[in-house]
């Protein structure tokens, strides 16, 4: 397995060897956040990006600020290796940072690694996944009444969106899309949901308490570039249905069309390829 590991001091190491201490509050509390980047020809695509909302989930979080600088070297660093190792081959980059261990909380993990796509996003990427709609159980204002929450921080704590997904799993479906108490769309465990009105690109707005995507922000802004109309604004389950397309859009996977939903078949999206090309843009435009 062609594996990257590289701590924020510039030391590269032995990706089968261990990293962690068995008191690290990541490990033992989910108390922590993280960033997955794609890597592409030994660059992480949008790092910035990454980076700029890792720091915003370390604020939420009451973590230290990042070390900007150091965190970047690791990051082309570990992309760079991991180029030289994979070749053309793309690559899914963590960005990892815990409070530490519970026996000295002052001292901060950090450390970045990079793997080989995970089989799931390949399939995904190329043949499109079927969905199931789940309640998360909670209203859209709750991201602003109980901050403590961490609505919209991209946390370690992911196993309530690991348990949902291994519920559509047994269900027969690839993907969860999570709905409102109020019956609102709001996100997939790992990706943001995006439907296409015509030709006008549409998603949630970020302050229902969900992950600001930062790979539709690059659709957005290349589809805006190609005079494609695009919206914020909520999205309801039955816009799911009718609709001239639906896609999760992710960092990792990129683009997944959602072909079947709670069952039922959805029609071929004349939008898919378009949707497709603006992502591959919007992703290699800026850091």
């Amino acid at each position: 397995m062609t594996s990257v590991v590289v701590t924020l001091d510039g030391a590269v190491h032995p990706a089968n060897t261990p990293l962690l201490y068995a008191d690290d509050l990541g490990a033992v509390r989910g108390d922590g956040c993280f960033e997955t980047v794609l890597v592409r020809d030994g660059a992480p695509l949008k790092g910035r990006a990454h980076l700029d909302r890792l720091a915003r989930s370390a604020a939420a979080l009451g973590l230290p600020d990042l070390n900007d600088g150091a965190w970047w070297a690791a990051m082309q660093r570990a992309a760079m290796l991991f180029g030289e190792k994979a070749g053309d081959g793309e690559g899914a980059l963590r960005l990892v940072y815990s409070r530490g261990r519970e026996s000295d909380p002052a001292t901060p993990t950090a450390y970045v690694s990079v793997a080989p796509l995970p089989e799931r996003a390949i399939a995904a990427r190329r043949d499109g996944i079927s969905a199931i709609t789940l309640s998360r159980g909670y209203s859209t204002a709750l991201a602003d009444s109980a901050p403590w929450l961490l609505l919209g921080a991209k946390t370690l704590s992911y196993a309530v969106n690991m348990a949902a997904a291994r519920y559509a799993a047994e269900q027969g479906a690839d993907d969860v899309i999570f709905t409102s108490s109020e019956g609102r769309v709001l996100e997939a465990p790992r990706a943001t949901v995006v439907i296409a009105r015509g030709r006008t690109l549409v998603t949630p707005p970020d302050d229902q308490g969900i992950l600001p995507g930062t790979t539709v922000r690059a659709l957005f802004d290349a589809a805006e570039d190609k005079g494609i109309d695009t919206a914020i604004e909520p999205i309801f389950p039955a816009d799911l249905v009718m609709n001239d397309g639906v896609w999760l859009v992710s960092s990792i996977t990129l683009c997944a069309r959602v072909h079947t939903l709670d069952g039922r078949s959805l029609p071929d999206s004349p939008m898919d390829q378009t949707v497709r090309s603006l992502i591959d843009v919007g992703i290699a435009n800026t850091p």
